[in-house]
């Protein structure tokens, strides 16, 4: 649910269409770049870990923005041989910094150090270099800038000096405000810095403002801060014909505007320190490993999440709810997964049940009944705990002293409930008390995970608060109005503070509809340095707390978002609107939350807002079945938009969930290889073809894993859509005998009618399949097939694909537990001979279940398609052996470049009996051409 009325939405796009169309942004304008001295190196020394330390003296100070801090202790480390790291801090006092137990890291060495340093102090007046295996780390003294270089290459990553071409200011660092900028060649790709609604597409656009402070404002408002706070951005170059991947983290929570201008970034920060990370890559998929590898890897997902979800804000009993899941299955649409949003709940207070509209008997009756089938059920909870003296929640969290403070007494705000307290997840008592309501609530209710939402924190109210004497809210309107009696806080520079970030796209009050930035968190924290990871340290508490029920494998989704969240939780992109701009978006910021290690991502299909058409919502589910994380929500407003509300919808449902059920083993494959890579389930193209320049701003197809490419339609009328197709050879998974190849790359346009969505798998690829079904449970008891596509026409090639399985409820996802198995499959052709192999780890567990393979069929085989000679583990089959082998020819759908098409055929090998758990080889002789 969102708090936003239309009238501000309005107000909000109006003012960013200006500022779009003036290319700056207000917090540009109206906050100047501090053109300073800078600061000056004056001592370096080696650490005992094998850094070094400096000191850092300013030269001459500015007024603007509050006073300088006058040394600050510098802090260089080659952490891996793919990770530096640059801290910049006060050199006399301790400042904020994202809590060490949030983000687990190392420490740098205590101020004291620098103050006094060792007598190995080293010339500082002259260019030096700190060198690690991959990275150089290179500084100039006076005034004090450092570039960041990769050794293999050459390249510069990363440069603050002002030596380079583009001019900016010098190092700033003052209480509450710092700067830095970079500057980067004219040709950079910059992917990142969110979590914001993107109309220019994945690609960073030079001018548009980049703002980072989570709040709760939808995501149909353009190049504003959003939900999450991410600043981390990868950089991807195209060098003669080379790519080059980097990525850049600047781990600090405070807000702060971005400015990339192209050629430069400047970070303007509100707080904090600078505590830079740099990871090497040069891979796309090596920088998202390195970026994981520091912050988390993702979260193990269970089987079932990746099934299809179905939500809204409006079901107003358990009638309702029910009826819901009878329609799927009556339209015979896939569904795994029944929401509820804060109707079930008593006057909408969190960890509780409407008597009348949801009784618990029969509740318990409904859970208990799709739970048999392996059907789930998750519901909501918001953070904002209301205040009620008969409500049990609420005074045990007072007894607790949980609650985040305002001048001593618990912060009141107004949500859902009306007047409410908030958590305080940074206090230890606070994880321990949320731990205990959700244990109780579950046994009221054997919810199957938990969706934690407004959660930036947001509030319906700003400043200082008390409660009326008057009802509040009334019980009519939109419930989102205000109703405390409140008055602005301004009195502190914790309000109000000298640099005024590009808030809300508007510049809004950083208090503006959110807990107070003057107040407190546990040890004196105050919210101006927190507030962004309000979200994340919920997200660790309710992990923690479903993680010890049953112990079993958690699944949380979370509407905030901090650096590291995807440990923890999947994400859903909040409150988008059904519109075909909404559509195309989603995709954007799905493939974002991918680079920002969150692979567990999706867009509420048809949109949240009122209201998609009957198309719009047909092409909408066709992209969103392909959503890592697939889930139809709408507004308590708008119309009902269940995917069997349309008979056409219906269709394209049964169809685009359709393949999504015969992908899901290989969707589970990838969540797995998420898990311990973070490689991200739905990857922008360049991904897989990072020298492919041409994909580099893509941002209306993408790929599962390395070689499912979708390519849907997202205009209004269309029945055909043009799709890059990079360079090799691409097979329709809908229809196996249709190719598309190419030397060079090129856009191909694909008949697209209504119902169809087109699904292209690569070259040189395995993938494992299932039959599909109507609940991930049962689809998964179905036979395997395998999809071996090598190069159209092939005579001499390969191709490789894996498969992982095991128990999903288990908290952990790895091998060697007795619970998994992980299989590696292999193809060749060559001299006339295919052969088709597995090797298999920890096979005990999938023989234990019974999986098999009943069918492989290989795509792109050259020469006529005939078959002799089939042979299994050794033994020649006969003819009268149940095995069939069927050929087909192929069909190119382009014009080859030279003008000729190698012809290439399918080869289905049918009746098959493989156990998963075992392993198996396969060859024949195919015939020739003619």
């Amino acid at each position: 649910m969102s708090s936003s009325s239309s009238q501000c939405l309005s107000s909000l796009l109006l003012l960013l269409l200006v500022l779009c169309f003036s290319g700056v942004s207000s917090a540009d304008t109206v906050n100047p770049t501090i053109k300073g001295k800078g600061y000056r190196l004056i001592s370096i020394d080696d650490t005992p870990d094998g850094g070094l330390l400096g000191l850092l003296q300013l030269k001459q100070e500015s007024k603007t923005y509050g006073p300088d801090i006058p040394l600050l202790q510098l802090y260089v480390k080659h952490e891996t041989q793919d990770r530096l790291r640059v801290h910049i801090t006060d050199a006399q006092k301790q400042r904020w910094e994202v809590p060490y137990n949030l983000l687990p890291r190392e420490q740098p060495p205590s101020l004291k150090q620098t103050i006094t340093p060792s007598g190995k102090t080293k010339n500082p007046i002259q260019h030096s270099e700190y060198s690690g295996s991959e990275l150089i780390f290179s500084y100039i003294s006076d005034p004090f800038g450092f570039a960041i270089k990769r050794k293999s290459d050459g390249q510069v990553l990363f440069n603050s000096s002002s030596e380079s071409k583009d001019p900016y200011g010098e190092l700033v660092f003052k209480d509450q405000y710092l700067e830095i900028s970079t500057s980067l060649p004219k040709d950079a790709a910059l992917y990142g810095l969110g979590e914001n609604s993107q109309p220019h597409g994945i690609k960073l656009y030079p001018n548009d403002p980049y703002t980072l402070f989570t709040t709760d404002i939808s995501a149909i408002n353009l190049n504003t801060d959003l939900y999450g706070s991410h600043p981390v951005y990868m950089d991807l170059r195209n060098v003669g014909g080379e790519a080059y991947a980097h990525s850049v983290l600047l781990l600090n929570s405070n807000g702060m505007d971005v400015f990339y201008r192209g050629t430069s970034l400047t970070y303007k920060v509100i707080g904090g320190v600078f505590d830079f990370y740099f990871f090497s890559g040069p891979t796309p998929l090596g920088v998202v490993d390195q970026y994981t590898a520091f912050v988390g890897r993702p979260a193990p997902m269970p089987y079932w999440s990746l099934g299809f979800h179905q939500c809204r804000w409006g079901y107003h009993n358990l009638s309702v709810v029910e009826d819901v899941v009878a329609n799927y299955e009556k339209a015979q649409i896939p569904l795994d997964v029944i929401w509820n949003d804060d109707d079930h709940m008593d006057g909408h207070k969190d960890f509780t049940l409407n008597p009348e509209n949801y009784p618990r008997p029969k509740l318990l009756a409904f859970l208990d009944k799709i739970h048999k089938i392996g059907m789930k059920y998750i519901v909501i909870i918001d953070p904002g705990i209301a205040v009620n003296s008969s409500y049990g929640v609420y005074q045990r969290g007072l007894a607790n002293d949980v609650f985040i403070k305002y001048e001593g007494e618990p912060y009141l705000a107004q949500v859902w409930p009306g007047a409410v307290n908030f958590p305080d997840f940074l206090n230890p008592k606070t994880v321990s008390w949320w731990g205990e309501e959700i244990r109780r609530f579950h046994e009221l209710v054997p919810v199957d995970g938990l969706w934690i939402d407004m959660n930036e924190a947001s509030n319906f109210c700003s400043g200082k608060c008390k409660i009326p004497n008057k009802q509040c809210p009334t019980g009519t309107g939109p419930g989102w109005d205000c109703c405390l009696d409140c008055k602005n806080i301004t009195k502190t520079r914790w309000d109000d503070p000298p640099y005024k970030i590009n808030a809300s796209g508007s510049q809004a009050p950083i208090g503006f509809k959110t807990i107070a930035t003057s107040a407190s968190h546990y040890n004196g924290v105050l919210e101006y340095d927190a507030h962004s990871l309000y979200g994340f340290s919920q997200s660790i508490a309710t992990h923690k707390a479903l993680q010890g029920l049953e112990g079993k494998r958690p699944f949380i989704l979370t509407r905030s978002t901090y650096v590291g969240s995807g440990r923890y939780a999947a994400h859903w992109t909040g409150d988008n609107k059904g519109t075909w701009d909404d559509l195309k978006i989603s995709i954007t910021t799905v493939l974002n939350f991918g680079i920002f290690g969150v692979p567990m991502v999706g867009a509420d299909i048809c949109g949240f807002y009122p209201a998609p058409t009957e198309e719009l919502c047909n092409r909408w589910i066709e992209v969103g079945a392909f959503y890592p994380f697939s889930r139809d929500h709408a507004n308590f407003y708008s119309p009902r938009q269940e995917l069997y509300q349309w008979e056409s919808v219906a269709e394209s449902a049964r169809n685009a969930l359709g393949m999504r059920y015969k992908l899901l083993p290989y969707l589970y494959t990838l969540s797995y290889e998420a898990h311990i890579s973070g490689a991200p389930i739905a990857r922008p193209l360049f991904f897989s073809f990072p020298a492919y320049a041409e994909t580099y701003g893509l941002s209306t197809q993408f790929l599962l894993g390395s070689s499912v490419m979708i390519s849907p339609v997202l205009e209004q009328g269309k029945s055909e859509v043009k799709a890059l197709f990079p360079p090799g050879s691409w097979y329709s998974l809908f229809d196996m005998t249709q190719i598309i190849s190419s030397t060079n790359g090129e856009y191909v346009t694909l008949d697209a009618p209504l119902h169809v969505v087109n699904v292209h798998l690569y070259q040189n690829t395995i993938i494992p399949m299932q039959q599909g079904g109507l609940i991930s449970k049962a689809a998964r008891t179905t036979p395997f097939s395998l999809v071996v596509a090598f190069p159209a026409g092939a005579s001499n090639a390969t191709a490789k694909g894996n498969l992982f399985l095991d128990n999903d409820e288990l908290p952990e996802m790895k091998l060697g537990n007795g619970y998994s198995t992980y299989v590696d499959f292999y193809a060749t052709v060559s001299e006339g001979i295919v052969k088709v192999w597995s090797e298999v780890q920890d096979g005990n567990f999938a023989l234990s279940k019974g999986w098999i393979i009943g069918k492989v069929s290989v795509l792109g085989l050259d020469g006529s398609g005939g078959t002799s000679a089939l042979e299994i583990d050794g033994d020649q089959m006969t003819s009268i052996s149940n095995i069939e082998l069927i050929a087909s020819e192929q069909t190119y759908l382009n014009e080859i470049e030279d003008g000729g098409k190698t012809k290439s055929t399918v080869v289905e090998v049918d009746g098959l009996s493989f156990p998963i758990g075992k392993n198996f080889a396969m060859s024949w002789k195919v015939g020739t051409k003619p």
